[in-house]
Parts: C-alpha cells; structure tokens; sequence
C-alpha cells in the first residue's frame, strides 16, 4: 500500500513555485502575481507608517502637555475677605503644598502666580502668559529645565531676570541680555481710574519646549517678583501639582482635596486635554480601518491571479490528478502560490514600513521642500514636526492582518482547482 505524504510536503512546494515562475507563453501569471506582491507591499508598508505616526503624535503631544504643564492644578474656589473683597488667592500656599508633597505619587507641589500682560520690546507687542514661579521649582519641569533648544542658563533665573519661551523671543526680538518690558493693565488704582502697571525685567534664559502654544506665549518670572507685578501680596494663584503616574492621576483625587482643604477644586491635565486627545482616538480607529480595508483591497489581487493560474493550469492539474494527487495536495499547492505572495509582499512591507517610521524627518524634510514649504503648521498641530513611534505591538498588527486576509482570499480559488474534474479539465487537449 502507498504511503500517503505529509501536508505540504517537498513536491507540493516544487509544484508551486514551478507555477509561480511559469512564463506567460506556458500560461503563468507573472505579471499578476507581481502586482499582488507590490499592493501587498504598499499596503503593509502603509498601514506600519499610518500606525508609527500615529503612535508617535500622541506621545509627542501627550509628552509636550506633561512635559511643561501641571499634571493637576490645585486652586481655591471663589470667597469673601475680611474686606468683602472676593477672590480665589490662596493665601495658606506653602502649608497646602507641604501637604500635598508629602502624599504618595506625588513628585511636586508648586505654589503659581498667574497672570496675563503685554510683553513690548522696540514697538512690537504681543499677549502672553506669566507664570510666577520660584527657581528650584522651575528646574524641576522637564521641558523648561531640558528643552529642545535653549539660549542663556536656567541657572541664571532669579531675582529680577526671567525665562520666556522661543516664540516670544522670535515675535519680539529679544535676545539673551535684553530688557523686556511688561505691561498688565490690572495695575494701581488712582481716583482717575486704574493705572496700568509697568516693568522692565532681563532675559536670562530663552527655551524652546516643542510645543507652539507654551513657546508663543510662556514667561517665567520669580515667585516673589510676581507677588509684586500681580498684586498678589502674601498670596498664590494655584498649585501646580506633578505626579509619578499622570495617565492615574484621578486616583489622587480624594487625598489631593483632603490635603488642599475645604475650598479646593482640582483641574487634571486629562480634563485640559481629555477632549483633544479623545478625538485623537477615534480618528485613530478611523485610519486603522481605512488602511486595513486598503490591505484587503491588495489581498484581493491574489484571489485574481489564483482564479487565473487555476484556469490557464486546468491541463496540468486534470494530469496531476491522474497521476494520482489528491485533493487534498492540490488545494495545498495554490494555496501555497497564493500564501506565499502574501509572505513576501508582508515581508517587503514591513521593511519599508520600519524604514520610513526610522527615517521620517529627512523624508517629511524633503516633503516640506517639495511643497514649497509650510507642510506642517505647528501653530495649529502644537507640535513643530511630524513624529514617528515604530512600537512591536503595531508591527505585529499590521503582519497578523496581512497575513491573516492574504491566506483566508487563498481559500476560494484553492479549493476551486482541488475540486476541478480531471475528465473535464482534460476533453479538449
């Protein structure tokens, strides 16, 4: 009794690649299966970049939010003074923020004066944004104390020196050295009205922390200086608070307004950026769906070229059959013709997919050139380059999907030339 061979045994893969490599004239489908292999390739190659960037832009957005912004924001609720004044000071900020460096998870607490000014310089003016902060604490922000760029010395900010952010110094002109004079319109009060209020402080350090928004328009000035320019006497703003885990920072909650007090409200960088980066989620589904309908798109093109193999091979399958292959082999060996044109094209994909994720900014740089410029606006992405995180877990998506569809569309056409009649396929030769 013949002894049946094993499932993809040594001749089902020869018979395979022999129709593989058939030349048009002996009825292969050269051409076809190159364009299988190349829409393969493209889309793989397509959905490994769409994922890198995605993956890449909110990390890069995310890490430029926790990077130069509090991961909560601790400030007092309005109430009335001794003076039936109301306000939101919080004129017990050192005790608030002892207490909450001493909870767990809690890397900073930050007692901020706050407020917005003209900054003018040679007759420019622009609106920015005044952040009243001690010096040990300035240091201690990432994206401020390690930037991507930076002029002058941190080291330098103290007393009546401050730190602004690379825009301003674009927008204005300043340079390290220069004096640069603020204007609040919340200044003296006069039986004429209220006097705007006006000082020149040096720029000591000029930082560029990768996000538009922070760049344009964040200056840095000495906690007590602040008191002074904002009125704020014996009193701050908020608490700007950093934690070990910000992605949990909703399970400090409880304890955070334990330790603030009675009149404590709590503002997260989830509730500041929770919208921006929901969107950034759906419209992530969105993509991964369009480029997983563009990967089955290019699977379909093996089912055209087996669906053509089958029946410029119907002879030599009719033969086969005589010879006494079974079914069973048959189905095997289009199903390797078509399988393979997936593994090869996944392969190819995943390689060029790898490179463009590695080597994305002197591509987007070309890009950019080829464009005339002005491709990528950070004043509306808040980022000043297109970013690129190839992670494992995308990588092996991207494979699994293409594979998965490039074997499943192998299916139809394999069992169709197994179940091909031999007597049939044979009448008219």
């Amino acid at each position: 009794m013949a002894k049946t061979p094993a499932p993809f045994s040594a001749f089902e893969w020869m018979i395979a690649m022999r129709f593989l490599r058939a030349r048009r004239a002996e009825g292969g489908v050269s051409v076809m299966t190159i364009i299988s292999l190349v829409g393969i390739t493209l889309a793989v190659m397509a959905l490994i970049a769409t994922l890198a960037v995605r993956s890449g832009f909110r990390a890069e957005l995310v890490d430029t939010i926790l990077g130069a912004n509090a991961h909560v924001t601790v400030y007092s609720s309005v109430y009335v003074t001794e003076d039936g004044q109301t306000t939101r000071a919080i004129t017990d900020y050192r005790a608030i923020a002892d207490r909450i460096a001493d909870l767990p998870d809690v890397t900073r607490a930050a007692p901020l004066v706050k407020g917005q000014v003209m900054a003018t310089m040679q007759g420019r003016n622009s609106g920015v944004e005044v952040f009243g902060i001690t010096p040990e604490d300035l240091k201690t922000i990432p994206r401020i104390a390690n930037p991507e760029a930076k002029r002058g010395s941190i080291d330098d900010f103290g007393d009546q020196r401050i730190a602004i952010g690379s825009g301003i110094a674009r927008e204005l002109g300043v340079q390290v050295g220069d004096k640069l004079r603020l204007i609040s319109p919340d200044g003296v009060k006069t039986p004429f009205g209220t006097s705007p209020r006006v000082a020149a402080y040096d720029v000591a350090y000029i930082f560029t922390a990768g996000r538009y928004d922070i760049d344009r328009t964040r200056i840095y000035m000495p906690f007590d200086e602040a008191q002074i320019y904002f009125n704020r006497d014996g009193a701050a703003d908020e608490i700007e608070v950093m934690v070990t885990d910000p992605e949990t920072v909703d399970r400090l909650t409880i304890d955070l307004l334990a330790a603030g007090g009675p009149r404590t409200l709590l503002w997260t960088w989830q509730d500041s950026s929770g919208a921006l980066l929901r969107a950034l989620a759906v419209e992530d589904n969105v993509m991964f769906v369009i480029m997983s309908i563009l990967v089955l798109i290019a699977a379909m093109n093996i089912i055209s070229g087996l669906i053509m193999l089958v029946k410029n091979k119907g002879r030599d399958i009719g033969i086969l059959r005589t010879m006494g292959l079974t079914e069973g082999s048959i189905l095997r060996v289009f199903f390797i013709c078509g399988s393979l044109v997936g593994v090869i094209g996944t392969t190819f994909g995943v390689i060029l997919g790898c490179l463009f994720a590695i080597y994305i900014d002197p591509i987007f740089s070309f890009v950019n050139y080829i464009g005339g410029g002005g491709v990528w606006d950070p004043s509306i992405r808040g980022i000043y380059q297109l970013p690129a995180k190839l992670e494992l877990s995308d990588v092996l998506t991207s494979v699994a999907l293409s594979l998965g569809l490039s074997f499943g569309v192998t299916i139809f056409p394999a069992r169709r030339a197994a179940r091909m009649n031999p007597v049939e396929a044979l009448r008219y030769e």
